[in-house]
């Protein structure tokens, strides 16, 4: 079985925890290595900021993360090459090669300028999570009550409307409520929540609720499912058997088409029965034993993050 993975971090533990570590092999979630083993190929690949620990602007510490992902995928070009569309996502597939997409997890990377979101586009970036856990130039997290209501700001309505343009995606996950229903009304094109569950079985903010998993669904987006346990269950471990509750549960209010996988591997501190990324053996073997037929496997597996990046991807 195929595999795209909407979102992990592993390249900012690579680029702040451990200088020594590499895409190929390494102790994390993640690597070529456990991607092979899954079958994988695509797995996007997050360039994480939190503004409040970085010590250059979030656009120089951005770029120097980039740097270093470009560093990676030249270290490893054998096994794994940037993808920008659907096109290169084939080509990557029929040479045998894992396709990275390159995505940025906090807008305020962009500080404020249309010009930084088209350079970032010129550099390979496909997607950008417009929030994290802090207010920005583009609008507000889900982190507090208080900005549960608070949408996109100006800038943010002028960046989902050159995203468009562009044919990048959006991604809501972290995103306001407001700010979710902003992007609805605004995105001519389908939008994505990378790494978010559903609300009603979890409850927490940054899962969604049934009517924003069918506003999602109506506009041909997917959700990734995210395997922490902060999201999953109010449990310790991420366990397999909350994945497949979640899943199921969108399955029935957005439909088989709404269902991906964005595990936020690498931005996991839990204890998980799904180990790593070369494991996503044991969730295959899961949902047959619930029920999915293979058809609705591929579809949650990759086909359907497949479709968006066709769709929207230029």
């Amino acid at each position: 079985m195929n595999l795209i993975d909407l979102h992990c971090d592993t390249i900012y533990r690579i680029f702040t925890e451990n200088k020594k570590a590499r895409l190929r092999d390494n102790s994390f979630h993640v690597d070529i290595n456990k991607l092979e083993k899954s079958n994988s190929i695509a797995q996007f690949f997050a360039l994480f900021l939190d503004l409040e620990e970085i010590e250059s602007s979030p656009l120089e510490h951005t770029l120097a993360m980039l740097d270093r992902f470009y560093q990676e995928l030249k270290e490893n070009q054998d096994k794994i090459k940037i993808a920008c569309s659907y096109k290169e996502l084939i080509e990557n597939q029929k040479n045998g090669k894992i396709s990275a997409f390159l995505t940025i997890e906090e807008g305020q990377a962009l500080e404020g300028s249309l010009t930084n979101l088209r350079n970032f586009y010129r550099l390979g970036v496909r997607l950008i999570t417009l929030t994290w856990n802090y207010p920005n130039t583009i609008g507000y997290p889900n982190t507090q009550e208080e900005y549960r209501s608070k949408g996109l700001s100006l800038f943010g309505k002028k960046v989902v409307k050159e995203m468009n343009k562009l044919g990048m995606l959006i991604d809501v996950s972290h995103l306001s409520d407001q700010g979710f229903y902003d992007v609805a009304k605004l995105s001519t094109s389908p939008f994505i929540a990378s790494h978010s569950n559903a609300r009603i079985i979890r409850n927490h903010s940054r899962n969604l609720t049934d009517a924003m998993i069918r506003t999602l669904a109506n506009k041909g987006g997917i959700m990734g499912i995210n395997f922490s346990s902060s999201f999953l269950a109010n449990k310790e471990i991420s366990e397999i058997a909350d994945i497949i509750k979640h899943i199921k549960y969108i399955h029935k209010v957005g439909g088989i088409d709404t269902v991906a996988l964005g595990s936020d591997f690498d931005g996991i501190d839990c204890e998980l029965e799904l180990g790593n990324i070369g494991e996503m053996d044991k969730l295959y073997s899961a949902l047959k034993k619930a029920g999915f037929n293979e058809d609705d496997i591929e579809k949650i597996y990759y086909k359907n993050a497949e479709r968006v990046i066709k769709e929207v991807l230029k």
